[in-house]
């Protein structure tokens, strides 16, 4: 299965938190068999609330890429076409972080593995438990 991360899961599987993170959840990231992707936008989301004292992190930021990489996940670039994609949803639901990360696993025809019941509004698949 190819999976979308999306930031929530990504800070639990780090921070070990296996009860809110969820059985299936865990399973699925824990299944060599699927890829796991990371999207930059995650990256972005992460080291903005990072620099502004909202979110401690199990991983140093300076480290992030590397620390993804080693989880065996693979980064996810915003193209152009994400972007616009992106910007042309009709949904009201208005977080950019949350409209690229579905306008990413729209594209790419990921599943995106999210706890997160607003992106019911976008035309992508979800999964959690």
């Amino acid at each position: 299965m190819r999976l979308l991360l999306d930031t929530h899961g990504l800070i639990w599987w780090w921070a070990q938190y296996r009860l809110i993170l969820g059985t299936r959840a865990h399973a699925l990231l824990s299944d060599p068999m699927n890829d796991i992707f990371v999207s930059a936008a995650t990256g972005w989301e992460i080291a903005t609330k990072y620099r502004s004292g909202r979110l401690e992190l199990p991983v140093p930021i300076d480290g992030f890429e590397a620390a993804v990489a080693n989880e065996g996940f693979v980064a996810l670039d915003v193209t152009m076409a994400h972007a616009v994609r992106a910007g042309t949803y009709d949904a009201q639901h208005r977080d950019p972080f949350d409209r690229l990360l579905a306008a990413q696993a729209e594209l790419e025809g990921l599943t995106l593995l999210t706890r997160d019941p607003a992106f019911v509004a976008f035309p992508c698949t979800t999964l959690w438990d």
